[in-house]
């Protein structure tokens, strides 16, 4: 029954109905069956109301609709336009200078946001046709976007390592109690933000080096912008406009991650820094009005009351799960692997990988790490370095064609002259990247353990 309550899950959510709903309904419905055939305890049903107040009451989880409002104002203060536009200028001389700048301007954008989707979107509607007008090979550019945008995933504050840092710590805790450790040690938001700093500029000195590559072995893929070059700025003009760009999000960046880094706020307090940092830049570059705000808080509502809907439901999902002994089953499936906890890993991570072709990474990390987690914590895998993988394994496999969802986001809005074919071959290279990342971790989990160990005394 368990296996077949998974099984019915994703068949309801790839038939297009609401997740939250898919997820809370479709286990309602066999906890209903179990009672009535007599292999359901109802019981587990009255610890409902408990969960869902426990959600609402998560002092970690109110930085996710700070983390969302500080991103959506960012994107209406029109941030991204300015670093294109001054980085553009900067490395305007170089070849395949507009890749790199488009690069860091989605590293900084992931720095400052922590939103998937707005920053593909964002980055498709300034950056590609700046690209495509200088020549650029379509494949590399819709690459390049789709490859720098999804590195709000694993690049803090990334909205992804908040939802995972709270599963994380819970099913790290479960764990040690299982094995009667009644004093558990813990993991935090702040530890994964901190463990997830070197992977991130890992991966964007790994696309640069790609993209300079590239601008070697094929120099007519990647010309040297004429646009640029014609209206370029040099000595101080330049410096000026460069300041100008990147002071406000770098002020921001720092206000946030330093707070974090140095022990002076957590994580829901460095957001609430961040969401009224956000506000203040947006007063000053006058993209503030009346209108404008009561759209960034309608949007802020919609995208946090989706969040934990599918909180609520994931949590009813695995409450069932649970109750049908699924947990077991899966223990005793990973636990019968060849190659112990490393086989376990690799089962776990080719999982996830598949699944992120279908479920967002929120239904990934409140349906599938619950239900993990504990079970590769008892065979002894470090908490931090697993958040860190599972967030660059689901980076990879949103770029992956031809499910990945920021291929869909910026399908949507690419001209029609870059067929979907092009988006697929230009992501290819940026998904082996992503491979090596993984394999680069895998083999080294000191690039996730080292710093949060230097720093907080945790991690190996």
């Amino acid at each position: 029954m368990a296996l077949l309550l998974f099984l019915s899950v994703v068949v309801v959510l790839l038939a297009g109905y609401p997740v939250a709903f898919s997820l809370a309904g479709t286990a309602l419905v066999f906890a209903l069956i179990g009672v009535l055939t007599g292999t359901f305890d109802a019981g587990f049903l009255g610890t409902i109301p408990n969960r869902i107040f426990g959600i609402m009451g998560n002092e970690t989880l109110m930085a996710v609709p700070l983390f969302v409002f500080m991103g959506v104002t960012l994107e209406r203060a029109r941030i991204a336009e300015d670093l294109l536009g001054t980085l553009g200028m900067l490395f305007g001389k170089l070849r395949g200078g507009l890749g790199i700048s488009v690069t860091l301007v989605g590293m900084l954008l992931a720095a400052s946001t922590g939103i998937v989707g707005a920053t593909v979107v964002t980055m498709g509607l300034l950056s590609l046709p700046t690209m495509l007008k200088n020549g650029y090979d379509p494949a590399i550019a819709t690459g390049t976007i789709s490859a720098s945008g999804t590195l709000g995933q694993i690049i803090p504050p990334s909205i992804i390592l908040v939802l995972l840092g709270d599963v994380l710590s819970s099913s790290f805790q479960q764990a040690q109690v299982s094995q009667g450790i009644f004093s558990p040690k813990t993991v935090s938001v702040g530890d994964l933000f901190v463990g997830a700093v070197i992977p991130g500029l890992m991966l964007v000195v790994l696309y640069i080096l790609y993209l300079l590559l590239v601008a070697w072995l094929r120099p007519n893929a990647m010309p040297v912008p004429k646009e640029v070059l014609s209206g370029e700025m040099v000595g101080s003009r330049l410096l000026v406009r460069v300041i100008k760009a990147l002071m406000p999000p770098l002020v921001l960046i720092i206000a946030v991650l330093g707070s974090i880094l140095a022990g002076f706020a957590t994580p829901t307090e460095a957001a609430a820094v961040g969401a009224t940092g956000a506000l203040i830049l947006a007063l000053t570059k006058r993209a503030l009005t009346r209108a404008t705000l009561r759209e960034i808080m309608r949007s802020t509502t919609r995208i946090s009351s989706m969040v934990f809907m599918i909180l609520i439901g994931a949590s009813i999902f695995s409450l069932v799960f649970r109750g049908y002994e699924g947990d077991e089953i899966v223990r005793e499936f990973l636990t019968g692997l060849p190659g112990g906890a490393t086989g376990a890993i690799i089962t776990v991570m080719l999982v996830m990988f598949l699944l992120g072709f279908v479920l967002d990474f929120i239904e990934i990390t409140f349906v599938v790490v619950p239900i993990v987690g504990p079970i590769l914590f008892t065979m002894g895998v470090d908490p931090v370095w697993l958040g860190i993988m599972i967030a660059v394994n689901l980076q990879t496999s949103f770029l992956t064609p031809p499910f990945g969802f920021a291929l869909f986001y910026l399908r949507g809005v690419a001209p029609p002259e870059v067929s979907t074919m092009t988006i697929y071959k230009g992501v290819i290279p940026f998904v082996l990247i992503q491979i090596l990342a993984l394999v680069l971790l895998a083999v080294w989990p000191q690039l996730a353990t080292w710093l949060p160990g230097q720093i907080y005394g945790t991690g190996q």
